[in-house]
Parts: C-alpha cells; sequence; structure tokens
C-alpha cells in the first residue's frame, strides 16, 4: 500500500507541477512557488492531522479517509484546476512586481491543493501507526519510509517516461486517483478497525524533543536545497529535457529509499545510538563535498559514458543516470539514513511521527527560494554547496569535532572554497574566450566569442541561441512577417535570443516593438549582440519585458498587428508548452483586424514526427496557413508557419507598394529582400499540403504534451542530418500560387512564381554534396552546373545567380577566359540583370590583370 501510495502521490506531483507552470509561467516565481506549495501543504497535514491520527483508537479510517480525501479533490481538480488558474493569472497581470507573483503564485497553487496535500501529509502517520512495530528500544518507521520513497520512485519514472507520453496529464492523474481509492479499499480490508491506543508519553517539549526537531528541520532544509543546487548544475551539462529531471529526482528517491532500508537493517540496532546522528552528520557532510568535487568532471564523465553505452537515446539517458548516481547517490543514501534515525529518536523522546514529518517537509519547502532565487545568482553553485557541507558539519556536536571524518571533511572544504573554480561549464573554442557570464535563478547564460571573433549567447552552456555571425538570418525572421502585412504599425516578438530579430524590426520608424523574454540574463547578455542595430532612434520604439510568453499572451489585453513566435528548442523544459493548441488560439486572440501570427521552428532540432504534431496543432487553430523557410541554410534551416487572422489571402499589390517604398531600404537590402520573389519564394507549403502533412498525428495539447515527450527523440539519438529532413520535408509539401495569392493583373507572374519555387527546392538539394573549398576554382567545378541548371528553371532566382556572379568576379583575377565564359551564361540566362553585363565589359576592355583587379 506505501508503494502505491507513494507512485500516486509523485505522480500527482508531476502532473500537477506540469499544469502549474501552464498557468503561473516558467519564471522562477511559478516553478518554485509551486514546489514549495507542494510541500507546504505535506507539512500541514503531517502538523495539524498527525497528532489526531496518533491518538486515534482507529487509525485504519483515518488512513481510508485520507486517501479517500486526495482522490475526491484530484477528481474535483479536473474540472475546477482550469478556470481558477485563469482567475489567478488575471491577479498575477502581465508585468507583476516580484512580491506581488511570488505572494500569488505560492498562495493560489498552496490552496488550490492543500485538501489533497494536506491529505497525503497525514497518510504516512496513518500507515506507521497501523503497520508500526513497537519494540523495546522505540518504534521504527525506516522500513515504511523505505517502501513510501521507492513507490515514489516508481512513480515518478512510470509517469514520466509512459503515463504521460501516452495518456496525457489528466489520465495520468486517474491512474493516481484510482491507486488512492485501491489503497483505501486494501487498508479497510487488511487491518482492523480498532487499534488499541498508542502507550507513549505525549509530546515532550523538553530540550531533547526540540533539538531533535530543529536537527529534523534542518535536515529538510538542507535536503532540499542540495537537490535544488545539483539540478542546477547538471542543468549545464545534461541535455534539461523532462526525461532528465524524471532521472534526477528518481535517483534522489532511491538513494533515500536505500539509506532508509540500510538503517533498518544494519544502524537501527546499533549500540552507539547516542553518537550516530553525529556520524552521520559528519558522513552526510563527506558525502555532499565528495558529490561537489565530481562535478567538476561530470563533462568527461558525460562523454565516456556515452561513447561507451553507444550513441541511442538509451545511452544517453543511461550517460544521464550515471551523472545522477554520482552526485546524488552517496549524499541521499546518507539522507535516507539520518531521516530515519532522527525520526527514531524523535519517536523515543514522545514525538509524533506526524510532527516530525510536518517540521521536515515545513522547512524543505523554504529551500528551493532560499538556495535557488536568493543564494544561487549571488554567491554561486559552489559556494552555495559549500555552505550545506558546513550547514552538516555545524549540526555535529562539539564532542565529535576531533573525529577523522569531521575534521578531514571540514579541511577540504576549506580547500575547495579557496582553490577550486567556480563550477561553471563553458565549452571555448580554441582561440576563444569568454565574453559574459551570469548564473541566475533558472539557467546560466554565457557568450563566449571564438578566434574569428563570432560570438555565440548559449543558455546553460547546451542550447545556443543564436551568434553573430547569424544576423542575416535572424533578421530575415522579423522582416519575412512583417512584408507578409500590408502596414504593421504594433508586432510582439516571443523570445527574444541575441535580440537581432526584435532590433532588426524596430528599424522600421513606423513600427512599435514588443518583446517577451523568461529569462532576464539573456536580456542583459542580448545587448553585446544588438548594440549597432539599437540605435537612439530606435530605443524609443523597442520594448523588452521578462517575462512568460504563455503568461503574458493569456494575461495581456493589446492587440498586435504581427505576432512573431522564436524558434524555440522544442525538447527543452518547458518549451513544448509554447507549440501547444491553446497558446495558439491565445496567440491569436491577440491579432488584431488582419493580423498575422508566424511560428518559427527550428527544423535542426525536430524530426518529422514532432513536426508534423506541431504543425498539426496549428492547423488545428489557423487552417489556412502557409509554411516558409527563414533562409536556404542546409545546416540549421528554420521553418515558419504562417497564418491571418482574417484568414484570406495576399495580396500582391500590398506588398509590391512596402518593397517599392520599403521603412528601412539599407536593410531590406541586406537581407536579401530586393522584389517580390525573395519575398513570396520562401513560400513552400499551402493549406492543404500543411493539412497533408500533419495527417492524424497526435495534436500537442496542454493535457497531452506530446512535444515535450517526443522532441528529446532527436536530441539524445539524432536519425538523420537537418540537410536530409529539410529535403525531405520538401518532398512531401508542396504549393500552388492561387493557394497563396489573390489572381493578379499580369497573366505571367504565376508560372514565374512557381518556377521560382522549382528552382528553390533544385536549389537546395543541388547543395546537400557540396564541400565548401577556399579555392574559388574547386568551389566553381563543383556548383556551376547545378546553379546554372536552377537559373535555368526561373532567372529569377537570385540566390543562384549571386553566388555565380562572386565566383566570377574572383576568377577573373586568375582565369579571365573562364570568367567570361560564366559571365556569358549568366548574361544569356538573365538578361535583365547589369551587374553580369558590366563586368563582362570590364573583362573585355582591361588590358592587363592588375587593370582588371583595379576594377
Amino acid at each position: 500500500m506505501m508503494m502505491a501510495s507513494g507512485f500516486a502521490g509523485l505522480g500527482y506531483q508531476i502532473v500537477w507541477t506540469e499544469q502549474c507552470s501552464l498557468w503561473l509561467g516558467h519564471e522562477s516565481a511559478g516553478v518554485l512557488a509551486a514546489l514549495a506549495a507542494f510541500f507546504g501543504g505535506l507539512a500541514a497535514g503531517g502538523l495539524l492531522l498527525g497528532g489526531r491520527v496518533e491518538r486515534s483508537r482507529h487509525p485504519v479510517r483515518w488512513y481510508a479517509g485520507c486517501e479517500l480525501v486526495v482522490a475526491s479533490w484530484s477528481l474535483l481538480l479536473l474540472a475546477i484546476a482550469a478556470p481558477f488558474s485563469g482567475w489567478v493569472f488575471r491577479l498575477i497581470g502581465v508585468q507583476p512586481s516580484p512580491i506581488w507573483q511570488w505572494a500569488l503564485a505560492f498562495s493560489g497553487t498552496f490552496c488550490l491543493f492543500l485538501p489533497a496535500t494536506a491529505a497525503m501529509g497525514a497518510t504516512l502517520p496513518a500507515m506507521e501507526r497501523l503497520s508500526a512495530v513497537v519494540r523495546s528500544d522505540g518504534r521504527s518507521i525506516a522500513g515504511l519510509y523505505a517502501m513510501n520513497t521507492l513507490g515514489a520512485v516508481l512513480g515518478v519514472l512510470v509517469t514520466a517516461f509512459w503515463l504521460v507520453p501516452a495518456v496525457g496529464l489528466a489520465h495520468s492523474a486517474m491512474v493516481c486517483i484510482a491507486l488512492n481509492l485501491l489503497c483505501g479499499l486494501i487498508a479497510l480490508v487488511v487491518f482492523p478497525g480498532t487499534t488499541e491506543l498508542d502507550e507513549r508519553s505525549p509530546i515532550d517539549e523538553h530540550s531533547s524533543a526540540r533539538g531533535v526537531l530543529s536537527r529534523l528541520a534542518f535536515t529538510g532544509f538542507l535536503g532540499i536545497g542540495y537537490e535544488v543546487l545539483i539540478v542546477r548544475v547538471l542543468s549545464q551539462v545534461t541535455e534539461n529535457t523532462v526525461y532528465t529531471f524524471a532521472l534526477l529526482l528518481a535517483v534522489y528517491l532511491v538513494g533515500s529509499a536505500a539509506g532508509a532500508a540500510g538503517y533498518q537493517g544494519w544502524l537501527a540496532k546499533r549500540p552507539d545510538r547516542e553518537t550516530l546522528d553525529d556520524r552521520l552528520f559528519a558522513a552526510l557532510a563527506a558525502a555532499c563535498l565528495v558529490s561537489t568535487a565530481f562535478l567538476y568532471a561530470a563533462e568527461s564523465v558525460r562523454t565516456w559514458a556515452q561513447g561507451a553505452f553507444g550513441g541511442d537515446m538509451a545511452a544517453a539517458l543511461i550517460a544521464e543516470g550515471l551523472l545522477a548516481l554520482l552526485a546524488f547517490g552517496p549524499a541521499t543514501i546518507v539522507m535516507g539514513a539520518l531521516f530515519s534515525h532522527l525520526s527514531r529518536s524523535a519517536s523515543a523522546v514522545g514525538v509524533s511521527f506526524g510532527r516530525v514529518l510536518g517540521v521536515n517537509t515545513l522547512a524543505a519547502a523554504g529551500a528551493p527560494a532560499l538556495f535557488g532565487v536568493l543564494a544561487l545568482p549571488a554567491i554561486g553553485s559552489k559556494v552555495a554547496l559549500l555552505l550545506i557541507v558546513t550547514g552538516y558539519l555545524a549540526s555535529v556536536t562539539r564532542r565529535s569535532w576531533s573525529t577523522p571524518t569531521f575534521l578531514l571533511t571540514a579541511a577540504a572544504s576549506l580547500a575547495v572554497g579557496l582553490f577550486a573554480p567556480a563550477l561553471t561549464f563553458i565549452e571555448i573554442p580554441e582561440g576563444g574566450h569568454v565574453v559574459s557570464y551570469q548564473e541566475g535563478v533558472m539557467a546560466a547564460v554565457s557568450v563566449v566569442e571564438d578566434a574569428d571573433h563570432v560570438a555565440r549567447l548559449r543558455i546553460n552552456n547546451r542550447q545556443q541561441e543564436g551568434s553573430s555571425a547569424t544576423r542575416r538570418v535572424d533578421g530575415r525572421q522579423a522582416w519575412l512577417p512583417l512584408l507578409f502585412h500590408a502596414a504593421p504599425r504594433h508586432a510582439l516578438f516571443l523570445g527574444l535570443g541575441t535580440g537581432v530579430t526584435s532590433s532588426t524590426a524596430a528599424e522600421d520608424p513606423t513600427l512599435d516593438v514588443d518583446v517577451v523574454e523568461l529569462l532576464p540574463e539573456v536580456i542583459a547578455a542580448s545587448s553585446r549582440f544588438r548594440a549597432d542595430a539599437v540605435t537612439e532612434a530606435v530605443k524609443p520604439r523597442l520594448h523588452v519585458m521578462a517575462a512568460d510568453a504563455r503568461r503574458y499572451v493569456r494575461a495581456s489585453d493589446r492587440s498586435y498587428d504581427v505576432i512573431v513566435s522564436d524558434n524555440f528548442h522544442p525538447a527543452r523544459s518547458g518549451s513544448g508548452a509554447l507549440y501547444t493548441v491553446e497558446h495558439f488560439q491565445a496567440v491569436r486572440g491577440r491579432l488584431a483586424a488582419g493580423g498575422l501570427f508566424c511560428q518559427w521552428l527550428p527544423l535542426h532540432q525536430l524530426d518529422l514526427a514532432t513536426l508534423r504534431s506541431i504543425v498539426r496543432s496549428y492547423v488545428n487553430v489557423n487552417p489556412q496557413a502557409w509554411a516558409i523557410l527563414a533562409s536556404n541554410s542546409l545546416e540549421t534551416p528554420v521553418l515558419g508557419l504562417v497564418a491571418r487572422q482574417d484568414r484570406n489571402r495576399f495580396d500582391l499589390g500590398a506588398l509590391r507598394n512596402r518593397l517599392a517604398h520599403p521603412a528601412a531600404p539599407e536593410l531590406l537590402a541586406e537581407l536579401g529582400f530586393d522584389d517580390e520573389f525573395s519575398v513570396l519564394g520562401s513560400v513552400i507549403a499551402g493549406p492543404a499540403a500543411l493539412a497533408r502533412f500533419a495527417g492524424d498525428a497526435p495534436a500537442n495539447t496542454d493535457d497531452h504534451p506530446v512535444v515535450m515527450y517526443g522532441a528529446p527523440r532527436i536530441t539524445y539519438e539524432p536519425d538523420s542530418q537537418p540537410r536530409d529532413r529539410l529535403i525531405a520535408l520538401l518532398h512531401e509539401l508542396s504549393i500552388a500560387p492561387a493557394e497563396l495569392l489573390d489572381v493578379p493583373s499580369e497573366p505571367e507572374f504565376f508560372p514565374r512564381l512557381a518556377a521560382y519555387w522549382a528552382a528553390r527546392d533544385r536549389f537546395i538539394e543541388s547543395g546537400r554534396d557540396v564541400h565548401p573549398s577556399a579555392r574559388v576554382e574547386e568551389m566553381l567545378a563543383q556548383v556551376r552546373e547545378p546553379l546554372l541548371s536552377v537559373l535555368r528553371i526561373s532567372p529569377d532566382f537570385r540566390p543562384a545567380y549571386d553566388p555565380l556572379l562572386s565566383m566570377a568576379r574572383a576568377l577573373a583575377r586568375s582565369d579571365a577566359t573562364a570568367a567570361r565564359n560564366l559571365l556569358s551564361e549568366l548574361t544569356r540566362l538573365q538578361p535583365a540583370r547589369s551587374e553580369a553585363t558590366r563586368m563582362l565589359a570590364l573583362i573585355d576592355s582591361a588590358t592587363s590583370s592588375s587593370e582588371l583587379v583595379r576594377h
């Protein structure tokens, strides 16, 4: 029963935490407040109900009743959580103060889950009363605690790896509800209805009782603080998927269960029980220090493990599990033994187990805020972890200060504090250097510059948000959606990254730009990338806000002409919620009349199965949708889904008018938007093709987050190259000009546009096997005929014309004849363009190579 109850408890925690993040947001206030509220509810149940359970002659009724309350309230939550969440996020507002947001996030989740969490907090004391083994030396709950924790391990793994991916959050909660009801029924059948009253003395408030309770509180506080810090450090080494966090939590719980079981089997009968707590505190300090030291080798261990176990998803998860085991294993084993020992000591002085559990979890509720929000950004993870080691050492009484474990741990801690570097993980290329690094509440953000002075912004060292070398592509991700709108005045960008995308949009003097970014550290780091674009004239039009994108869209009452959502890495924790049907509906609700929504997707980080689910979710809300490409990149292809609020097709005249009277002419020329083909040529699919591509793929919803659980597959085990996925996608998709545009006045335009699209597909496919070379002769030998064949399909296709022109210019210095031949072919294919004709005239008129170079 205790295993089933533990299973259900952790299952609820996973489900409720995920549901809370949808309406509280993924800011630190939302994530950590939900965790604190869960622990606070458990503490309330243990403190308020534990004593009554201890004094009851009918503990089985208490246990069955608590399980019934958990099940009933959890069932009710399925109906009331959504309207309650809407009320809370409207109270929180768009840009709340930190105090207001924390207060509402904590109090809202605490009250919402309190009946269930309080009942959970009382189930363990009730079961302890039912199954306690009374011995001459007191009552032991170590075995009970171990079984409950082992059930929690199964709850974490089964819920994360099977239940939620298979049936969604609501049905996973239903499974937990059924387990609660089953546990209550079994208890009523197995255990007697009446038991003898506990003969132990009532709670003794003398110094021994206060001392053991303070130690229990301290261990709960430091234990959860240790968990928060280790998870944050390992987030810079692991892939940060939903499976990563499930493994970390599972290993933490396994260690605790093993420690409790070990105490029950070997330590409970030791004759030196009076000094055992000192030994355990010193051992726990040493274990935490050893694990902290291991973290310095975490990257090497991960690399070795992935090589040793293979390159598939199972091997990657084994590697992350090994990291979790080394970081959590030694410390949590001692934690489990120490909690069992302190609980036994509390029982010996008349403290009920309900109060033991309540005090321990109440202190644990404060740890996420103190360690995750205050300590980590202020002093760094190394110093924060050493403070935990010091806290455990400070719990050792003076009589044990001379023991070898205490002395060695204290000396080693001092050495690590003085001489060890900070616990940061930053991949620095050869010849490169770190420009900036900031450890924030939710993530570590770094900017690294390589030997070629290309700067890259990374989150947790794993997720690259852009670089100084991608200005053109980043800018195109802003201006493609803007050009598809006839006259935008207000634009919203969800996600900042390097800030280049939104800041280039703000170069339009007629446009007001709002940007929402989750991480304040990204906002600070992005200033290094957008310094050139954000001039004094641009600054008044660019408004950057630190907020959760989902919550902002739902809470804001402002309408926008264009909304552009960044290409969020779908496998990273929390990102999948930005690709759900519900979020797309909320975004659509923020569009002004005739507005346009563009969702960018990182095809280099997506497998086609997950892409189908995202497309299905998008077209469910926007059936009249189109797909576009940000560029013709084969290495990092970025796909966009575009839809209009009025579901109309686009107007060619409006687009030509925007290009004829550009708001930022120099910028548009730099981005490659010189005619209508450069804009319309980005379209790769129409509504019919997108519907066929999505097929019967499951939609990604708040209740069934298929992207969150499906996207990590390609992160752990890439099954193809991005270029191959792009080409496969182009083979599946199609578009007819009439699906995109109203019929233009000139009849030849539609055939020219169709030819342009065919040329683009040939251009992309022909680049798959090209190997870049610094020698122009080698490059020309590879691309001359493929690019000329593209121009034969569509002379309008400048991405093939321009590189041939550049190579002809470079070749003219060494081989004028070859350059002349190439230019003649370009002039024949595109006589309307004057560049090749002028260059050909220069070659013919030059009397020497030096004169040609001078021209």
